[in-house]
Formats: C-alpha cells, structure tokens, sequence
C-alpha cells in the first residue's frame, strides 16, 4: 500500500520564551500513513496533537527530523504549495475560517482558489455539500447557522477542493453523535480515496479508524485499532 504521509525521528518545539527553553511539542516520531486510509489522533490536551497534523501540510515544519507528503520534504519551499493542495486542514472554531456571505460560496472558496474551472464548479459544490448533509442551507448566511452547521460546511470546503489528505483538527467536535456517524459515513462512501486524519476527544468519533494514534507529552504511547488500543493501551 503506498505511503502517503511519512515521518522521521519527527521533533517539533515552538520557540522559547525569553530564557526558558519548552520541551518539544512533538518528540522523535516515526510512523507511515497509508493513501485512502483513516486515521484518528487522541490525547489529552497538550499532548501534540494539532502540532502533529500542522506538520503534515506544512504549516509547521520540524525542528529537526522530517515529514514527506506524497514523496515531498516539507521543509522543500519550491513544493510548499503542491503540499498544501494535497493536505487540506479544518480547524475547530469555524468563525475564524468561514470568508463568504453565502454558504455555497463558500464551499467554493476551496475549487476557486486551486484555479478549477468555473463551469465546473456548481457540481462540485453541490456533491460537497450533499456529502455533509447541508445542501439546503446552500443560500443561507454562514454566521445564521448552528456551530455544527458550520463545521461541516468548512469541511464541504475542503472536501470540494479535492484533497488527497483531508486533516480535520476536532472540527466535528460541535456535532451529536448521530449527525457526527452520518458524516463519517458519507465521507467513507464518498470519499473513499481520501486520506483522513482525524483529531477528536471523542472516541465514538474514531473507534472505526483503521488506526489510532494516542499522544502523551509529545510521545506516541498507543499505536492501533480500537480493539487493539482498549487491550494494551492504558490511557485510551
């Protein structure tokens, strides 16, 4: 199975703040994403989850070891842009990404700005939109929707544009558990060929991945599936 994300001996810190130097968020890791797969990343808070994910499309780059996606070194400027149409992320609050008026515009953000033809657009919106179930609030006004609404038309965002890697950083975490299983359904229909990475405190969020990874300070303590994870994994 091709690999399509790759680290090695991963380390992250962010900078120091005047004289006292933090532990790296992220500590020597090593691990290999297979295309099409899903795979989940839980932990307790501060233990390196949405630093890890940031890594996988660029948007912070190792301290010292390193991160491929689809072959390319993230730390390659000349390749920055080809990684970040190929790893697209959704972030938790929504208010702080929703940019149009009107909620298919929005979603068309994503194809618009990867320079897809705009005769082809509209049906790209639409299965974007149909795949999270808001079809019907396509005219409405983003900021008139529920939190859930708002995460899941971010996430028809990303998903019109394509991604081959679709990131989402706890950006389900203001759905109930019925709405949240029918979106995971739809993007396993729908979507089978993307690979998803999926930040969650939930564990009926991710008890189906084909891989969860659990983080503890930095460090990958729990590595498997559910099944496996509830067996040798004390924390999860």
């Amino acid at each position: 199975m091709e690999k399509i994300i790759r680290t090695e001996n991963l380390i992250f810190q962010y900078p120091a703040d005047e004289d006292v130097k933090p532990e790296p968020a992220v500590k020597d890791i090593t691990i290999e994403i297979e295309k099409g797969s899903f795979t989940a990343i839980i932990g307790r808070n501060g233990s390196g989850k949405s630093t890890i994910a940031k890594t996988f499309n660029a948007l912070l780059l190792p301290t010292s070891g390193a991160v491929y996606v689809k072959g390319c070194d993230t730390k390659d400027a000349d390749r920055l842009w080809d990684i970040r149409q190929t790893a697209g992320m959704v972030f938790q609050n929504p208010d702080n990404q929703l940019v149009s008026s009107i909620v298919e515009d929005d979603v068309a953000f994503g194809p618009e700005n990867i320079g897809i033809k705009s005769e082809d657009i509209r049906g790209i919106v639409d299965e974007a939109l149909f795949s999270v179930d808001m079809y019907d609030f396509r005219k409405k006004a983003p900021h008139m929707l529920s939190g859930g609404q708002k995460q899941r038309i971010l996430i028809a965002r990303a998903l019109a544009a394509h991604p081959d890697i679709l990131i989402l950083d706890d950006s389900s975490s203001a759905l109930d558990y019925r709405t949240d299983a029918s979106l995971r359904k739809e993007l396993g229909e729908h979507f089978k060929d993307t690979t998803t990475i999926m930040i969650a405190q939930r564990i009926s969020s991710i008890r189906h991945a084909d891989h969860i990874m659990v983080l503890e300070q930095g460090h990958i303590i729990g590595y498997g599936t559910h099944e496996e994870l509830m067996e040798s994994c004390e924390l999860y």
